[in-house]
């Protein structure tokens, strides 16, 4: 690494580019932080007119995915509107009801076998926030964009980071996973194209310092902008290189090498759009650890990261892949060393039933806690982080005994700005999901998205 560094240090005066790099605008936007006038925010709220609220506040949207299904008769509501009760399942978010919509039958039909058979897992990941048919195939992965990346692609440009990724899962899988289909289906929720999948950050360190900087709280700044200072010496000595060699070359390596420089190209207009926002605003705390052993543990730092990265306005869009669909981890410290499918497919077991609801109250009181960090933050307009946003928590199989997937375990937590009724239970008619991605993408800015995957209009009551 040194000899790079010293070889793109020789050659730094010699290329143009570099004095654009240096030469960014003084007028730089900033995120909007606690500590600006409420005059201010409303003002840049108001220039902004994509993914505010009312008020000006950033409005921020999280897709949350658990995996195999819940058990039915657990997870939903007794009653309609807003004199429910709440299943045994989602009783750990008794506290928050007033700030929830339970949505009941939603559909990802596009997620049903059909003629493709077997792979309900793959599909139920892949299929969850893309609504389209997943190309049936280990090599030749074909999806859709996810709803997330459509909206870091609008409105993306106002933060830091485009979109957040995080994950539960520890392990990076390839060629065919579920009854032939790519592993990348089944271990990634966001895509930015049908055919690439974005990959899930799974280290709270790496995550949380790829957000504000490694070191401890007061260095964060300066050991991010050296570290941006080492990215642009090495791109830009990789790229003359490269651009030196493409003489050399035939149609088609010319055209592989385009797609090389493509990726770089990307890389640096993410440094440069840091450069453009200033130094992150340090969050004053520890740098978390690396994985925990404690899995429970794992996704509370994961969850931390996430309530931070809204706080401080690091981005507005993210997903947590808490485990991936046909996730067969096991629950010991609760007293269940089965894996996880392996109960779900419990043919009507009434001991297995009874496990599989334990672990998906397991899951629902991991959600609760981010939801009481969310209600208990304040955002910067006075009102709470969970107010300001809208958080999807579900999964892509409905009763995964039987591998459904109509009437999905959806919940729909946060106030939207004020743009959402909550406290209520709502059936609606056996609609396709995406049409509720197109109604929380209207209030995010994308008004102009006519339609996404199956979707066959917006879900007007929400």
């Amino acid at each position: 690494m040194n000899t790079l560094r010293q070889l793109a240090a020789e050659r730094h005066a010699s290329f143009s580019r570099r004095h654009f790099l240096r030469g960014l605008g003084a007028c730089i936007a900033l995120p909007a932080f606690a500590s600006f006038p409420a005059g201010q925010l409303l003002a840049a709220g108001a220039a902004g007119q994509l993914a505010t609220t009312a008020t000006g506040a950033p409005l921020r949207t999280a897709f949350v995915f658990f995996p195999n299904g819940a058990i039915q008769p657990n997870w939903w509501p007794k009653g309609e509107g807003s004199a429910f009760e709440l299943g045994a399942t989602l009783k750990p978010l008794e506290a928050y009801r007033q700030h929830l919509q339970i949505l009941g039958e939603l559909d990802h039909k596009s997620a049903e076998g059909g003629v493709d058979g077997g792979g309900d897992h793959a599909r139920g990941n892949g299929v969850f926030l893309t609504g389209v048919r997943l190309k049936k195939s280990a090599t030749d992965i074909h999806a859709g964009i996810s709803i997330d990346q459509a909206m870091a692609q609008k409105v993306g440009h106002l933060t830091r980071f485009a979109s957040l990724e995080l994950t539960g899962d520890t392990g990076r899988f390839s060629g065919a996973c579920d009854s032939g289909y790519a592993c990348a289906y089944q271990h990634n929720l966001s895509w930015s194209s049908p055919t690439t999948p974005v990959a899930a950050e799974a280290n709270p360190r790496l995550a949380f310092e790829r957000m504000f900087g490694s070191g401890e709280a007061g260095q964060r700044a300066e050991s991010l902008k050296r570290r941006q200072q080492e990215q642009r010496s090495v791109l830009d000595f990789v790229l003359e290189d490269a651009r030196g060699m493409q003489r050399r070359l035939n149609a088609g390596d010319r055209d592989k090498l385009d797609q090389y420089l493509t990726g770089i190209r990307e890389i640096e207009t993410r440094i440069q759009k840091a450069e453009h926002f200033g130094a992150a605003k340090d969050p004053g705390i520890a740098t978390p650890p690396g994985i925990p052993t404690d899995y429970g543990q794992h996704l509370q730092l994961m969850y931390d990261l996430l309530v931070l990265a809204f706080q401080t306005d690091s981005t507005r869009v993210a997903t947590m892949l808490l485990a991936h669909d046909g996730s067969n981890r096991s629950f010991a410290d609760i007293g269940i060393p089965e894996g996880h499918h392996d109960l779900s497919h419990h043919f009507n077991s009434e001991e297995k039933i009874k496990k599989v609801a334990e672990i998906d109250l397991w899951y629902a009181k991991q959600f609760a806690m981010f939801i009481d960090k969310l209600s208990s933050t304040k955002d910067v307009d006075g009102q709470s982080l969970l107010h300001n946003s809208m958080i999807v928590y579900g999964g892509g199989n409905s009763d995964a005994n039987r591998h459904t997937h109509t009437n999905l375990p959806l919940v729909l937590a946060g106030g939207g700005g004020g743009t959402l009724t909550t406290g209520r239970y709502v059936k609606h008619g056996s609609k396709p999901a995406t049409n509720l991605f197109l109604s929380l993408a209207d209030r995010m800015g994308l008004k102009d998205l006519e339609h996404f995957g199956d979707s066959t209009g917006r879900l007007a009551d929400v």
